[in-house]
């Protein structure tokens, strides 16, 4: 256990500590972007590395036992990682200024279209539902601390994103910001934007359906759960 709390708080540094604050500028600085980015990408492939083979590792330690999941959030499941899916592989295909160097696509008139009139950070919402919903139905220590490093960093890095882009950018991301929100749909409810589905693009909700659809059907055989309470397809 030791182990997993050691990687999720390096993951949680790494983050938090560096790529949010002014030392990351400190960094880039003395060694270039490009390098900083490859270094920080590399950090950061190992840092998921080292807190999967730690999660895992806790099936053989003592894990002490919280919660256990109400049945009605295991039938709703499937249809909170559908929407998951659906942000992740759509945002991750819409062109987004909150995205690594793409800070120019703010001056865009149309930057605020698609999935990001919904969100400006699908993807990170698709994390927090996924860590979310997981979080609350593995309720043992060692979920807590996996699934909770995840939520945790996903929510944080909403806000830290929207806070260098606004030192960054100054006016040009207020008015992206006036139109979008971080909180699905606020902007939506707010009537700072509407939703337009025909602008998500039909062959992304495709490409999200096909990866749901894959974990759905893999599950099983990768993580030893089904995806549906009592369901072996294989």
């Amino acid at each position: 256990m030791l182990n997993l709390i050691a990687a999720s708080g390096v993951f949680l540094g790494l983050h938090l500590l560096i790529s949010g604050t002014a030392l990351r500028g400190r960094i880039v600085s003395a060694i270039g972007e490009t390098p900083y980015l490859g270094a920080f990408s590399l950090a950061s492939i190992g840092g998921i590395t080292w807190l999967c083979m730690a999660y895992n590792a806790t099936d053989a330690v003592p894990n002490r036992l919280y919660w256990v999941a109400p049945e009605w959030v295991i039938h709703v499941a499937p249809v909170v990682m559908l929407v998951a899916f659906l942000l992740a592989l759509i945002g991750l295909t819409t062109p987004n200024p909150t995205a690594v160097k793409a800070e120019a696509l703010v001056d865009k008139p149309d930057a605020a279209t698609g999935i990001l009139r919904v969100t400006r950070h699908p993807f990170l919402w698709s994390v927090i539902l996924w860590s979310g919903l997981h979080l609350v139905l593995n309720g043992d220590r060692a979920s807590v601390i996996f699934f909770g490093t995840y939520l945790l960093l996903a929510a944080l890095g909403t806000l830290s994103i929207d806070a260098k882009r606004r030192a960054q950018l100054g006016e040009r991301w207020t008015g992206f910001a006036a139109q979008t929100s971080n909180l699905p749909f606020a902007a939506i409810f707010a009537g700072r934007n509407k939703l337009a589905l025909s602008e998500l693009g039909l062959w992304r909700i495709l490409l999200g359906l096909l990866a749901f659809g894959a974990m759905f059907y893999a599950h099983l055989w990768l993580f030893s759960v089904p995806p549906v309470p009592g369901w072996t397809p294989y």
